[in-house]
């Protein structure tokens, strides 16, 4: 007769199962990672992480979540800080980018994973809106504050579209860590200059 766990064993073997699909999804990809790896990964057996989540895209699914949930609490509390939209501004483009590369498979996960049935898990959905929402509250800030002109949230995007683009190169070894930030400093500088107010 099996075991019966407490909410305390749950919790901490769904962080432990969650800690390493994250590991192996982002080395191997979510499509080469089967039950039985996770379980092993873990010295379980096949069947135990069938107790904790209905089957990999509901692992997938939590990760996921939790990445987002991370990434924009880093990112909130950046902008909580400076007292300007402009230092907002960018407290948050450098907490983005820390977060990219102190947590490499995380913003992968987050980021450059498509998962066809997320519409699936209110969670994740929750979780994503909020980490694309802490993306752009800088930005509305700064169009409050008449520092920019436009839709916020269309800024946010080529902001985020030019911060993932360095962050990418960055990761995937086609461009130097050290000249990530400057690139993007760039890059969202001459933005800045067509979208003055």
């Amino acid at each position: 007769m099996p075991r019966v766990l407490s909410e305390a064993d749950v919790v901490e073997f769904r962080e432990r199962l969650c800690d390493a699909a994250e590991r192996l999804f982002a080395d191997k990809g979510p499509e080469a990672v089967t039950m039985r790896q996770l379980a092993a990964e873990l010295g379980v057996s096949p069947m135990t992480p069938y107790r904790y989540f209905k089957d990999k895209d509901d692992i997938l699914a939590a990760v996921r979540t939790i990445g987002f949930d991370r990434f924009a609490e880093t990112l909130e509390a950046a902008y909580a800080k400076p007292a300007s939209a402009r230092a907002k501004g960018a407290a948050v483009g450098e907490a983005y980018v820390t977060f990219a590369f102190e947590h490499p498979q995380t913003y992968k996960l987050i980021f450059d994973l498509n998962q066809p049935n997320a519409d699936q898990y209110p969670d994740l959905i929750r979780a994503s809106q909020r980490a694309h929402g802490s993306m752009s509250r800088y930005v509305r800030a700064l169009v409050e504050d008449g520092v920019l002109k436009g839709d916020p949230e269309e800024i946010g995007m080529m902001f985020w579209a030019a911060s993932h683009g360095a962050v990418s190169l960055v990761l995937a070894g086609k461009l130097p860590a050290d000249r990530a930030r400057a690139l993007i400093s760039g890059m969202i500088s001459a933005m800045s200059q067509g979208l003055r107010a």
